[in-house]
């Protein structure tokens, strides 16, 4: 990990910096696979899952059977604690949802905004390093209580053809019930265009790798995406008397997600930097199952910033944008309103960031590396459309049409002028 005594001119993207994820490598491989399941559709599928996941399939659709057996044979225990997840997170969304309104600012001139759900939407769950069933549930959730009709499904299966029976579980406590043994670029281009099993999506969310990333930048625009999601990260503002062991342990709850995880802690105390790092190496030798990966995560992108005072430090992360935020401090609701870019923000030392990621139910789906500026978590809003409603009666139109006809005109649009006049004549 990394001490910085950090200055106000320092360029912070500069020591944050990553290794760049635009490879021109990947986005060829990655245009190679969506070419061949636009022309090959299934046959593509079956060969890149065997190709890539060293997996050989005889077909590509979950089962109900499948779903069934899965969840049969998870603990009772994990599926009371799923759906007591599962009923949480559609709790929090169900007041996210937004419904048609209008008004009439004049008589004879109604306006308004029309709210309609998507109609298809496809859900990617990784399946590689780790098998995340708390992905099922807040993807899928969100857009069921948006109303959307149909839910696909898409994750890699594991060599044998199965998939990890955690995930179909979380899949039936959701209600999604088509699922397909199919990950990487090539699900995200079945999603986008379709193969003679998988019906095309209007919109595709969810997190994954570097190729799916990639692949969801290059379907945009024939389908919607939620975000391009970067390795995660959690920045921790504490003063000097937060508790180094809780620092260390949210730093690393973040580390053991992938070895470009970034976790950072932003404090006045100089004391308590340096004593968190001594922490985190310590805990890290403790029996962590994912060790060498949090290891190599702290290390590269793990940092200590000291700064001058707190309001130093709210202005740091606000420059950062992180996904997760957690602050350590004193009367944390009291500095709510300095905070202008994060993805999630944690107040007090007993909310720590698996909170969010399991159960509480605000979306664990946030945005990464610094788009916090300017997106939000995955919400109900995601898969919900606007319509504007205009409606003008005859007297209403001719009170304007003069007006509108001499906008149109400036703009060089005779025709639209015209459509407006010809309503009038004799």
């Amino acid at each position: 990990m990394k001490l910085i005594n950090f200055q106000k001119n320092s360029n912070i993207n500069t020591l944050l910096k990553r290794d760049a994820d635009d490879r021109e490598d990947i986005r060829n491989a990655v245009l190679e696979i969506i070419k061949g399941v636009k022309k090959d559709g299934n046959a593509a599928l079956l060969y890149y899952t065997q190709a890539l996941d060293k997996c050989q399939l005889s077909h590509i659709q979950v089962s109900p059977e499948e779903i069934e057996q899965a969840y049969a044979s998870v603990s009772p225990d994990l599926l009371k604690i799923m759906e007591e997840a599962a009923f949480n997170i559609r709790s929090f969304h169900e007041k996210q949802l937004e419904k048609t309104w209008t008004y009439a600012p004049q008589n004879g001139v109604i306006l308004g905004q029309h709210i309609t759900p998507l109609q298809r939407v496809g859900l990617y769950v990784p399946g590689g390093k780790a098998t995340y069933p708390s992905t099922v549930l807040m993807d899928a959730i969100p857009a069921l209580v948006a109303g959307v009709e149909s839910l696909a499904m898409v994750t890699p299966p594991d060599k044998n053809g199965q998939i990890n029976p955690n995930i179909l579980a979380a899949a039936k406590i959701a209600g999604v019930t088509e699922i397909y043994k199919v990950g990487g670029a090539q699900a995200v281009a079945a999603l986008a265009y379709g193969t003679e099993t998988i019906k095309p999506v209007n919109k595709i969310v969810g997190p994954g790798n570097i190729y799916v990333a990639t692949a969801k930048k290059e379907v945009f625009g024939t389908v919607d995406i939620d975000m391009i999601a970067g390795p995660s990260e959690v920045l921790i503002i504490a003063d000097e008397n937060a508790n180094p062991v809780y620092i260390a342990a949210d730093m690393l709850s973040q580390a053991e997600h992938d070895e470009m995880a970034m976790s950072i802690l932003v404090t006045p105390s100089d004391t308590l930097g340096k004593t968190v790092i001594d922490e985190v190496y310590r805990q890290i030798n403790e029996d962590l199952n994912r060790k060498a990966i949090a290891k190599k995560s702290v290390d590269d992108y793990g940092f200590v910033f000291v700064v001058d005072d707190l309001d130093e430090a709210f202005a740091l992360s606000n420059e950062i944008a992180p996904e997760h935020l957690e602050l350590l401090i004193e009367n944390p609701m009291d500095s709510l309103e300095k905070v202008r870019n994060a993805g999630a923000i944690f107040m007090g030392a007993y909310t720590p960031e698996p909170l969010g990621d399991y159960f509480a139910g605000p979306n664990h789906t946030l945005p990464t590396s610094g788009t916090a500026k300017f997106s939000s978590p995955l919400g109900v809003y995601d898969f919900l459309k606007k319509s504007s409603i205009l409606s003008y009666d005859a007297a209403s139109l001719k009170a304007v049409s003069d007006k509108i006809a001499a906008f149109a005109r400036s703009e060089g649009l005779d025709a639209h002028a015209k459509a407006v006049e010809r309503r009038f004549e004799n």
